[in-house]
């Protein structure tokens, strides 16, 4: 299907470690290559940028339209909380079960890696974009 159709879609998700417990920056790296890797290793994704705070992940991709979106973030991440848990030899990563997925258009895909890459300076100063800071379990919060 993608050789024929037309197709320039790009996601933005973001998901939470359970009870906000700390993503350190030691666990950073290995937790940020593990995402790009599934990524890498899945076709039809495209990984910009991934980045974050202590508390969440921030993930920007392209994707071909057979792409199941639940699914694949899914693997996402239950593959990089395994990465890092078994690097660390401990349970430091718990993703929440929900996420926030937001479309946006190429026009905009500079401004949302460039949000996305300076995500601790966004919170620190609070000047967070509201749509791409939701998730599914923000009314639980």
């Amino acid at each position: 299907m993608p050789g024929h159709a037309f197709h320039e879609i790009y996601l933005h998700f973001n998901w939470h470690n359970t009870h906000d417990s700390p993503i350190t920056p030691e666990m950073e790296l290995p937790l940020y290559e593990a995402i790009r890797e599934k990524c890498q290793k899945t076709p039809g994704v495209y990984a910009h940028g991934i980045g974050g705070t202590e508390t969440h992940v921030h993930l920007v991709i392209g994707i071909e339209p057979t792409i199941n979106i639940s699914k694949f973030i899914g693997q996402v991440k239950g593959l990089s909380s395994f990465v890092v848990n078994h690097q660390f030899e401990s349970h430091l990563i718990d993703w929440k079960r929900g996420y926030g997925v937001v479309s946006f258009s190429k026009h905009d895909l500079p401004w949302v890696l460039a949000y996305v890459a300076n995500q601790k300076e966004h919170h620190r100063l609070g000047t967070v974009t509201e749509m791409l800071e939701r998730t599914e379990t923000d009314d639980e919060l």
